[in-house]
């Protein structure tokens, strides 16, 4: 395994494949990199370098106490860059990894930085408040979240991978594939995965969405119950001048994986544009 050390002194696994202008994929909770296995092969193929990299306490990477939030996320992220001196970047980040991409740019720029793309992202603010009545977690959501986590964490991760793939009342995926997300959240640290939650539920990004001046895409299914659309993805997009909006159909949160046809050409034409 590729290890280098991020913020703190953290150890995070990564995985470099291909050549070409460089494409990071961040992956989203409370999974790990080996979320993106739909992906990599498309953009190999298409001429692309990619790489992959374990949030902080999640996959192959250190599982610290401490460090659950997107300051230290985007610090990560920029340790990474630096480490492997990456430059005209494609961020890609997926629902909590959308965090990354927006705290990212807008704490330390664009300068190694071409295109950032928010996938059933979480910005531009999911908590539901006076300044944020569009939100879309309020504060009995949150708490049902940490209490499923701290009462019987494997039962309620076993519980969202099956709402993560689910548009409506139908399964977009296989019944393995449910299982495969269960286990990459399974051996995920507990107290990443409790802190977590606070992280993408409660960081406002409105502000590093402002400062956002690469080309954008956003892509999201119309059908997903974790990150709605209206809530997030659609104001992602009003909020960043000149952004492309690609939405699937019947797509439910984890398109990446139940829509692997449409999300790769939607990511592709946009790399390519």
């Amino acid at each position: 395994m590729t290890h280098f050390t991020a913020a703190q002194g953290v150890e995070l696994h990564y995985e470099d494949f291909g050549t070409g202008n460089p494409v990071v994929l961040i992956h989203g909770w409370p999974l790990s990199s080996r979320s993106w296995e739909a992906q990599i092969p498309a953009l190999i193929a298409d001429g692309h370098r990619v790489i992959t990299y374990d949030r902080r306490g999640f996959g192959a990477s250190t599982q610290t106490w401490d460090g659950y939030d997107y300051d230290t996320f985007a610090a990560d992220l920029d340790a990474l860059l630096r480490h492997l001196d990456l430059h005209d970047v494609t961020l890609v980040g997926f629902s909590m990894g959308g965090g990354e991409v927006a705290r990212y740019l807008g704490t330390y720029g664009s300068d190694r930085i071409a295109k950032a793309v928010f996938a059933g992202a979480v910005p531009p603010y999911l908590y539901k408040s006076d300044d944020n009545p569009d939100g879309a977690l309020d504060d009995a959501t949150l708490k049902s979240f940490q209490q499923g986590v701290t009462t019987d964490r494997i039962a309620f991760v076993d519980g969202f991978a099956t709402g993560f793939f689910t548009a409506g009342t139908t399964l977009k995926v296989s019944d393995s594939q449910v299982r495969y997300a269960q286990e990459l959240a399974h051996i995920a640290s507990p107290k990443g995965t409790l802190d977590c939650i606070a992280a993408f539920g409660l960081t406002d990004f409105r502000g590093d969405l402002a400062k956002i001046d690469v080309p954008t895409l956003v892509i999201h299914g119309d059908s997903d119950a974790i990150v709605p659309f209206e809530h997030s993805g659609k104001r992602t997009h009003e909020a960043i001048a000149g952004s492309r909006l690609v939405v699937i159909k019947d797509g439910p949160h984890g398109i990446n994986a139940s829509h692997p046809a449409e999300f790769n050409e939607a990511l592709l034409s946009f790399l390519n544009s």
